[in-house]
């Protein structure tokens, strides 16, 4: 099967996702990890040292991975699945600006360059999403079979 490159787009960054998630639950790689817990702002847990990280900030990393993945098999979807996570990302970096990064609020938890990461995230998947699915058309030109992606 050929895939077009909005799919590859969508199977690299759930790829990448499904990674960091992994990555998150490996000692030393995740510094403090002695200090992860499974929510909220007290998890001392850094991925590579900078990203504030906890056992439920990994699962949504793998959960956005195995998603992007499961998407990437259609135009259709891996479009959804780029430019809905690249909404996701946009929203999650507006809360994280907004709330106390000492509050109860802080569940997921973020910190400023988790935050940064997330808005970069959110335009870099929107755009994947808008500009690499506006080059799939369908080829409808003589002795082509309908439907044929180019």
């Amino acid at each position: 099967m050929t895939r077009t490159p909005i799919q590859l787009a969508a199977l690299v960054v759930g790829a990448v996702f499904l990674l960091v998630g992994i990555l998150g639950f490996i000692p030393g790689i995740t510094t403090d990890y002695d200090m992860l817990t499974f929510a909220g702002h007290h998890s001392g847990a850094k991925l590579l040292g900078i990203f504030e990280v906890s056992i439920l900030h990994n699962i949504v990393h793998l959960l956005f991975g195995v998603a992007g993945l499961a998407m990437a098999r259609t135009v259709a979807t891996a479009k959804a699945f780029l430019v809905g996570g690249g909404i996701i990302y946009l929203v999650l970096w507006l809360y994280g600006l907004l709330i106390d990064m000492d509050s109860a609020a802080n569940f997921v938890p973020v910190n400023t360059a988790d935050n940064w990461l997330h808005f970069v995230l959110g335009i870099a998947m929107i755009a994947l999403g808008l500009l690499l699915g506006r080059r799939t058309t369908t080829d409808t030109a003589p002795g082509t079979t309908p439907g044929t992606v180019r």
